[in-house]
């Protein structure tokens, strides 16, 4: 292990149908997020009708996840075990991803900001959503 260097430590092959799941639901409630915004549209409409703004919305919070889920790891051999090791690990990637999607939020490149209310909602859904995902992930398994 000690030849293996520090993104080999926290990355697992044998965890991508974890890590595409991750995905999934975190654009599943980041596009539920955006509709929200939107009463006229649905989410397929966003979609379909909207795309950049569904973009503009879900890119911060998906790079942030690019960026901490594997340097936390949420994808090491340990992230993909076990749910009682594979859900914290989630949830704790979570958290620095969102500051990281608020903190591109915050900068003029981006359209929107970062309220309170934002900040408690992406932070607790995400983290919710990742967590009920890998629960029945390992359900299933």
């Amino acid at each position: 292990m000690a030849d293996q260097s520090f993104l080999e430590q926290r990355l697992d092959a044998s965890t991508w149908p974890i890590a595409v799941g991750d995905l999934v639901v975190l654009l599943a409630f980041l596009l539920v997020g955006t509709a929200q915004h939107r009463p006229a549209l649905s989410p397929i409409d966003i979609l379909t009708t909207e795309p950049l703004v569904f973009v503009n919305a879900a890119a911060p919070f998906i790079l942030g996840w690019l960026i901490a889920a594997p340097l936390i790891g949420a994808y090491s051999p340990g992230g993909g075990s076990a749910p009682n090791s594979s859900i914290p690990l989630a949830i704790r990637s979570w958290i620095p991803a969102a500051i990281i999607g608020f903190a591109i939020r915050a900068t003029p490149f981006v359209e929107g900001n970062v309220q309170l209310t934002f900040v408690a909602v992406i932070t607790v859904g995400g983290a919710v959503v990742l967590a009920v995902w890998r629960f029945i992930y390992f359900k299933l398994r």
